[in-house]
């Protein structure tokens, strides 16, 4: 049963961690360190913003801003969604390292095998990854509706460098799709990048 278990919590484990490296370090990686430049007068805060900004930052921190505006934007219109993806960030935050030890407990009171431990402590990380996916298309479609009004702005005076920022903004997204057990396990990639905290 465990081998079971372990196995079938290995696909949603490989399928997130490939999703955020593919449309997220990589995509970040091609565009993030672009710099490029933006009409202050047309750029537009997020709700609560002090809204200093720099005309010219790399389209990370344009994006990462973008997504940050997206963010604030769906919890105005939409709480509810908003608030159901703070749960997953939760759920991804508390469950996988609690069953961690609750999977070291079992082992160490001989109530399950070293492999039942692992599978346990694997299937908690495959369901945050899994809840994360799936509330993936909420985030995008709220970045989406931001990045239309974007477009609509002309904030970028170049074509390019707008959707440099777009790019960046979605990868974003996808950067942080993993539970945070698997981004530490990564190694910070974060730091690596130099990429600001997440909210």
């Amino acid at each position: 049963m465990w081998r079971l278990i372990l196995f079938l919590s290995i696909f949603p484990t490989v399928i997130a961690w490939f999703c955020r490296w593919w449309f997220g370090l990589r995509a970040l990686k091609e565009n993030g360190v672009r710099m490029c430049r933006l009409d202050l007068n047309k750029w537009f805060p997020y709700p609560g913003d002090a809204g200093v900004h720099r005309s010219e930052e790399t389209a990370s921190t344009f994006g990462f801003q973008l997504r940050r505006h997206a963010l604030e934007q769906w919890l105005l219109d939409d709480p509810k969604a908003a608030a159901s993806r703070k749960g997953v960030q939760r759920f991804g935050l508390a469950v996988p390292p609690l069953s961690v030890l609750i999977a070291a407990f079992a082992v160490l009171v001989a109530k399950i095998t070293v492999l039942g431990g692992f599978a346990v402590v694997l299937a908690a990380v495959a369901l945050a990854c899994s809840f994360s996916l799936l509330a993936i298309p909420k985030e995008l479609r709220a970045l989406a509706r931001v990045v239309q009004k974007l477009r609509e702005a002309r904030s970028f005076p170049r074509g390019d460098d707008e959707e440099a920022v777009i790019n960046c903004a979605v990868a974003h997204v996808w950067i942080d799709s993993l539970p945070p057990i698997l981004q530490w396990l990564q190694g910070g990639v974060r730091r690596r990048l130099g990429l600001p905290k997440e909210s």
